[in-house]
Parts: C-alpha cells; structure tokens; sequence
C-alpha cells in the first residue's frame, strides 16, 4: 500500500518593491556583519557604514522601505552574528529607531532641506544616544558612565559626517 503525501506548498507574490527592499536589506546586512568583526577603539564606536544604506533608502524610497531595510538589517545581522535577543540586538534596535525617526523628521520639516550630510550626522548621534540611554538605563546605570557621553557623542558627529559624505556621493553617482 502506498501513500501519498500531502505536499504544503506556500507562493509568496513579489513585488519590484518586495525585491528592492530584500537587495537593500542585504547590502546592509552584509556591511553590518563586516563592521561586527572591526576592533573598537571605545566600546560603542563603529563606523556605522551600514547606516548609509537606511539613508539614501529613506531619500529614494521614504519612511516604510527605510524602516524595512532597518528592522531587516538588525534582525539579518544579529542572526548571522549570533547576538538575536541579546543586550546587543536591543541596542541597536533602539539606536537604529531613533535614527530613523530624527532623519525623518528632519526630512518633514516644513521650512528646511537639511542635506545629506546633515541627516547623515543628526541620525548618527540621534542612534548612538538612544543605545548610551538604553545602556545606562538597563545594563550599566553608573553615574562615570555618563563621562563616556560626550566622547561617544563627538566619534558619532565625525562617523555620521564620513557617513553622509558616502551617502552623498553615491546618490550623486545613482
């Protein structure tokens, strides 16, 4: 007697939209996972370059493709490097939320066109003060901590400003 199995079959429908935010999510992933392996001169300070990605997406494409590749990104690349669900995926949640939100509300604001560079620095300092926040508040709430701040916040203007100048030159080139 023989039987046939039931096959489950399941067909996802892509869309051009679907297949752009799956090449961006990629690209950012794969520099998240290469900036994972840099040493770090001070415990939070990475060039952040994956960050580019999330801002030329979120010029070209707006808020909901950005905040896609964003959420991809984080959950891609804390999987590949082992760290879903630790304190380290928290952290760049948070940090990668606030610097979606600022550069977004900058880019909504009614009177001013920041550039890229600009958005590129203030997401930059907004990421790395939502992961200090959320770090001092949960992991390590010392007060010395808080020395740390200032110097984390000036390494992130100088990445968010080698950032931006990325991101500006190859939205020039696209």
């Amino acid at each position: 007697m023989t039987t046939k199995k039931d096959s489950l079959s399941i067909t996802l429908h892509c869309d051009s939209q679907d297949q752009t935010i799956a090449a961006l999510a990629a690209l950012a992933i794969g520099i998240h996972v290469l900036e994972s392996a840099l040493p770090s001169p001070l415990p939070g300070v990475k060039p952040g370059f994956a960050n580019i990605i999330i801002v030329i997406t979120l010029i070209l494409y707006g808020f909901k493709t950005a905040a896609w590749v964003a959420i991809l990104r984080i959950i891609g690349g804390s999987l590949i490097i082992g760290s879903f669900l630790s304190p380290t995926f928290f952290l760049s949640l948070s940090g990668a939320t606030a610097s979606l939100f600022t550069i977004t509300v900058l880019l909504n604001l009614p009177l001013i066109r920041p550039g890229v560079v600009l958005l590129s620095i203030f997401g930059a300092m907004a990421h790395i003060s939502a992961q200090f926040w959320f770090a001092w508040w949960l992991i390590i709430p010392h007060p010395d901590l808080l020395k740390l701040f200032p110097i984390l916040l000036t390494a992130s203007f100088f990445m968010g400003t080698l950032s931006g100048l990325i991101a500006l030159r190859l939205l020039k080139e696209s």
